[in-house]
C-alpha cells in the first residue's frame, strides 16, 4: 500500500542524520545581498574546487571517493541492473550525484559549526583518521588511486571531517532525553482488505477512478464486510478481495494515512471497522493486537532519536542560514560515476565505522 522504489528509500548505505543546505551558483566568496547575507568580492574557483561554503572548499576528488563508494556499494547489493532505474524522469546515478553533494556540504558547514562550539576531535580521535586512512588507501589499486585522484592525507582529512561533523551532532543532543509514554509509542498490527480507488498510469502515477468506479469499488468493500461480519475468516477475505500486497501492518501513531490510522487506534483486539475510506481507497480493518511490548520499547527509542534530530536541525539551520555557499556549476555538471572495470572500491564509510565505532 505505501511501498516506493528502493533506491528512493536508501540514498546511502550509512545513516544521513542532517538536513541539506543550499548551494548558489557563483564564484567562491561571491553572495548576494540579503538581510543575513553579505556581499565579497568573488576570487573565483581553485582548480578541481566543486563548491565552497566560507572558507571551505570541496574538491573534486573528494566527490569522486563518495560517488564512487555509493555506486559500487549499490551494484554489490542490486546488481548493476540498478542503474536502469528511474523514477519520474530523474535516474539513480542523477539522484545519488545530488545526494552526495548535499551530503558533503552538510559535512563542511558542520565543521564551521563545530568552530563556533570550540569542538575539536581528541588526540585519539585523530589517530584513528589517521588508521583509518591507512587502511583505506592501502585498500586502493594502482587505477582507482589514479582516477580518484586522491592520495592518503586527502583520505586522512575527509575522515577527520567525517568524524568532527559526527561529534558535532552528538554534542548538540547530549542533554536531549524526552520521556516518551507507552501511549505516543504504542505499537498495533492489524490485517486489513484494500479496495483501490485508483489505477496507474505508464509513469507509475495514480490516477482517482471515475465516480462510478468509485461507487463500484465501495460496493465491493460493502460486500466483503457484510462477509466478514458474517463470520466468514477474514485471512481468505483477504486472499479473495484485498488488492494491497500486504495483508497486515504493525505501526505507531503518525506513520500512515491518517484515517486508516484514526479507525485503526480506535479498535479492540479482534474488533472490526467499518468501511474506512483513505487516500489509497476503501478498507475494512481488523485488530490483531492492541498492544506490542517489544515494538512499543523500540518506538520510544526512535521517536528520542526524532525529537533529538528536531532540535538539532533548529540550530543547524539557524546557522547555516547565513553562510556563504557557492558551487561551481560547470565542474559540477560534468561530474558523472568513473566507469572502469578495475574500480570497485566500496569499503570507504566500511572502513569508518570500523575504527571508530570499536570500544
Amino acid at each position: 500500500m505505501w511501498n516506493k522504489k528502493i533506491w528512493k528509500k536508501r540514498h546511502f548505505i550509512i545513516a544521513a542524520v542532517l538536513a541539506a543546505i543550499p548551494l548558489s551558483f557563483a564564484g567562491c566568496g561571491q553572495k548576494k545581498a540579503s538581510d543575513s547575507t553579505r556581499v565579497v568580492l568573488t576570487t573565483g574557483f581553485a582548480k578541481n574546487e566543486v563548491f565552497c561554503i566560507e572558507k571551505s572548499s570541496c574538491t573534486l576528488a573528494e566527490i569522486m571517493v563518495y560517488m564512487t563508494n555509493t555506486k559500487n556499494q549499490y551494484e554489490e547489493a542490486y546488481g548493476e541492473e540498478i542503474w536502469k532505474a528511474s523514477y519520474n524522469g530523474e535516474t539513480l546515478e542523477s539522484n545519488i550525484k545530488d545526494t552526495v553533494l548535499a551530503r558533503i556540504a552538510r559535512i563542511k558547514a558542520l565543521n564551521l559549526l563545530a568552530q563556533e562550539h570550540d569542538i575539536t576531535l581528541s588526540e585519539e580521535e585523530i589517530e584513528k583518521a589517521k588508521m583509518a586512512a591507512q587502511t583505506y588507501f592501502s585498500s586502493l589499486n594502482d587505477k582507482e588511486r589514479e582516477l580518484l585522484a586522491v592520495n592518503e592525507p586527502l583520505i586522512q582529512a575527509m575522515y577527520k571531517e567525517y568524524a568532527l561533523a559526527e561529534k558535532v551532532y552528538e554534542y548538540l543532543i547530549a542533554d536531549i532525553n524526552p520521556e516518551i509514554s507507552d501511549d505516543e509509542a504504542r505499537t498495533i498490527t492489524v490485517q486489513h482488505i484494500l479496495i483501490k480507488t485508483y489505477s496507474l498510469n505508464e509513469n507509475g502515477e495514480q490516477v482517482p477512478y471515475s465516480e462510478q468506479a468509485k461507487r463500484e469499488a465501495y460496493q465491493k468493500a460493502a460486500e466483503a464486510l457484510r462477509r466478514a461480519q458474517e463470520g466468514e475468516t477474514f485471512t481468505s477475505l483477504i486472499a479473495e478481495y484485498s488488492e494491497d500486497s500486504n495483508e497486515s501492518y504493525s505501526f505507531r501513531k503518525g506513520t500512515l494515512d491518517p484515517a486508516f490510522e484514526e479507525a485503526a487506534f480506535n479498535l479492540s483486539t479482534d474488533e472490526l471497522s467499518g468501511i474506512v475510506e483513505s487516500a489509497h481507497g476503501y478498507h475494512i480493518i481488523k485488530c490483531i493486537s492492541t498492544f506490542n511490548r517489544d515494538e512499543t520499547d523500540r518506538n520510544k527509542i526512535k521517536i528520542v532519536e526524532q525529537r533529538r534530530k528536531e532540535v538539532f536541525n533548529e540550530e543547524y539551520s539557524s546557522f547555516v542560514e547565513g553562510l556563504t555557499k557557492n558551487i561551481d556549476e560547470k565542474l559540477w555538471e560534468t561530474v558523472g560515476f568513473i566507469e572502469d572495470s578495475e574500480v570497485t572500491t566500496s569499503s570507504f564509510f566500511e572502513v569508518y565505522h570500523n575504527v571508530f565505532d570499536k570500544e
